[in-house]
């Protein structure tokens, strides 16, 4: 497989486990866990709301990946906050997650995922062209 097809396949994983923790997890509510992590975190209060802007902002994420633009700084985004939200889980509400305190391994190989693809898939397609 050519590099251009595999980081383009990669683009689009990338982008699809973005929109669908969007738009189904979060705004539409098809899995109300996330909504309770968020309840735990910042209070019930505004719960309903903040999962609905977290679902919108990870839709956005989606279509920003798809335009490939400034790929490399969006790539970082991308890390930090999957780190980031992953590490606020596994210490305030591990209970709560779908495999426990195991979903950092998910997250770090989505991360991993996301690096390459980002950095040497890219890098080396840029250094072929």
């Amino acid at each position: 497989m050519g590099r251009q097809k595999l980081y383009k396949i990669l683009i689009y994983c990338i982008a699809t486990v973005w929109f669908i923790n969007g738009l189904f997890c979060k705004v539409l509510n098809l899995v109300p866990r996330h909504e309770q992590i968020v309840s735990e975190i910042i209070g019930a209060e505004h719960a309903v709301l903040f999962t609905k802007l977290i679902g919108i902002s990870e839709i956005l994420m989606a279509i920003w990946i798809l335009s490939g633009i400034r790929s490399r700084f969006n790539a970082i985004a991308q890390i930090l906050i999957i780190a980031t939200m992953n590490t606020m889980e596994f210490i305030l509400v591990p209970d709560l997650l779908l495999w426990g305190k195991f979903n950092s391994l998910f997250a770090f190989g989505f991360i991993c995922i996301i690096f390459c693809n980002g950095f040497i898939v890219h890098k080396k397609l840029i250094q072929h062209t």
